[in-house]
C-alpha cells in the first residue's frame, strides 16, 4: 500500500496542481466555456462504452464534474454520428455544465492496420470526417486511441501501430485546426498505454508513441490506464511516461483499477462470519458469492459486510485515496476518471477466471438491490470518490 501524505505534503501538493474548475458556467441559462487549467488532478466518472447508463442524479450524489466514454469508429458506419448515444450523451453532459472526456476507439483487434494512401485508411479518414463535426467544441478534451496495443493484432503492435495512429492524429489536428480555429474548446491527447509495470510492454512502438506525443505541439499529453495488481505499481506507469513528455504536457488516467489482484482472490474462502450470518457452506469461494449476488442481488448491508469481512478487499480499501495522491503529488495531472457504474458485460458469464470489474464500481446495479427512483446502490468506494472531489 502506498504511504501516506502528509498533511503538510498534501497540502502543498494541492497547492501545485490548480483545482478544477468546471468549463462551463452559465449565463442566460446557456453554458459559457471558460479556459480550463493546465493541470488540475480533477477525478471523474469512467463510463467507457456505456454512456446510456449515465444517471444526472448519481453524478450530482458523487459529486463529480467530470464525464468521461469512448466512441467505437466503426460504429459511424451504422448512422449519423451525432446521433449515436455515446455522442449524444457525451455533448448532452457539456450542455448541461458538465467537463468531458471522449475517447476514440479504433479496434484493429480483428484486422490489420490500414496503410496510409490505402482505400482502408481512406475509409477511416472518412469516418473521422463524420464524427469530428460532432464533438469538437463540444467536449473538452478528445482522446485519440482507447487501447492501442489492445485493440490491434498482437503481431502488429510495432512501427505499423505507429503509423497508423500517427496518420490518424495529424489527421484530427488538421481538421481541428481548420474547422475549429485557434480558440477550439477541445483539448487533444493520445491514448492510452496499459501494463507499463511488464517490462515487456515498453517496447519500441511504446517509445515512438511517446516521442510522437513529446514532438506534436498540437498534443497535450498521453492516457494511461494502470489497471494493476498491486497499488505501488502505478508508479511504473509515472517513472515511464513523465520524463518523456514536454515540460508543458499533462496525462490522463481515464481508467485506473486493481482488477488483478481482485482476481487474484476469486478463489479465496469467504470469511466464517459472513458464510455463518447469509447461510453460504463453509468453503464458499469468493466469486461464488459475487455470483450469488448477480444471480439475486444482495441488500447493500449484505454486500457492504461481503466486502467487509474479506481481508483481500480491506487491505486495500484506501486504494482510490493513495492513487489519487500519487497522481496529484505529480502535478502533472489533468484528470483520472474511475469506473463509475457496473455493466451487464462485467456480469455476463461470471464464474472463478472472470475479470472482476465490477468490484471497482463506485455504484453497483447489477450486485445489490436498486434504491427507489431507480437509483443504483453506492458501492464501497463512494465515500472516498465524493471526498476526492475537494
Amino acid at each position: 500500500m502506498l504511504r501516506r501524505l502528509s498533511i503538510v505534503a498534501l497540502t502543498a501538493v494541492l497547492a501545485a496542481v490548480t483545482p478544477h474548475t468546471a468549463t462551463a458556467a452559465v449565463q442566460g441559462g446557456k453554458p459559457v466555456n471558460r479556459p480550463l487549467p493546465t493541470a488540475y488532478g480533477a477525478l471523474g466518472a469512467n463510463f467507457n462504452q456505456n454512456l446510456d447508463a449515465l444517471d444526472y442524479r448519481e453524478l450530482r450524489e458523487s459529486g463529480t464534474r467530470w464525464v468521461r466514454g469512448f466512441y467505437p469508429m466503426p460504429a459511424t458506419d451504422q448512422g449519423d454520428p451525432a446521433d449515436h448515444f455515446a455522442i449524444t450523451t457525451i455533448t448532452g453532459a457539456g450542455e448541461r455544465g458538465y467537463d468531458t472526456i471522449l475517447s476514440l476507439k479504433f479496434p484493429y483487434n480483428q484486422a490489420s492496420f490500414p496503410a496510409p494512401g490505402s482505400a482502408g485508411m481512406a475509409k477511416e479518414l472518412a469516418r473521422l470526417d463524420r464524427v469530428l463535426p460532432t464533438v469538437l467544441n463540444k467536449v473538452d478534451i478528445l482522446t485519440i486511441g482507447n487501447e492501442p496495443f489492445i485493440e490491434s493484432l498482437p503481431a502488429e503492435r510495432d512501427n505499423r501501430l505507429n503509423t497508423f495512429y500517427e496518420t490518424v492524429a495529424r489527421h484530427v489536428i488538421d481538421y481541428r485546426r481548420e474547422h475549429c480555429g485557434a480558440n477550439c474548446r477541445t483539448t487533444l491527447y493520445m491514448g492510452a498505454l496499459n501494463r507499463l509495470d511488464l517490462a515487456d510492454r515498453r517496447t519500441p512502438a511504446a517509445e515512438r508513441w511517446m516521442t510522437f506525443v513529446r514532438e506534436t505541439p498540437e498534443i497535450q499529453g498521453v492516457d494511461i490506464h494502470p489497471h494493476i495488481p498491486a497499488p505501488q505499481a502505478a508508479q511504473d506507469f509515472l517513472d515511464y511516461i513523465l520524463p518523456r513528455m514536454r515540460p508543458d504536457q499533462t496525462y490522463l488516467v481515464t481508467e485506473f483499477s486493481l482488477v488483478w489482484y481482485w482476481k487474484q482472490h476469486l478463489q479465496d474462502p469467504i470469511a466464517a462470519g459472513f458464510a455463518k450470518q447469509y447461510g453460504f457452506d463453509p468453503g464458499t469461494r469468493v466469486w461464488q458469492v459475487i455470483k450469488a449476488a448477480i444471480d439475486s442481488p444482495f441488500s447493500r448491508k449484505q454486500w457492504d459486510d461481503f466486502l467487509a469481512g474479506s481481508p483481500w478487499f480491506m487491505e486495500q480499501s484506501d486504494f482510490l485515496r493513495d492513487q489519487m495522491a500519487l497522481y496529484r503529488g505529480t502535478g502533472r495531472l489533468a484528470v483520472a476518471t474511475y469506473g463509475f457504474k457496473q455493466d451487464d458485460m462485467m456480469v455476463a458469464d461470471f464464474g472463478p477466471n472472470k475479470d472482476p470489474w465490477l468490484l471497482n464500481s463506485i455504484f453497483v446495479p447489477y450486485t445489490v438491490k436498486a434504491r427507489g427512483n431507480g437509483l443504483s446502490a453506492p458501492n464501497y468506494w463512494l465515500k472516498d470518490f465524493k471526498a476526492l472531489q475537494h
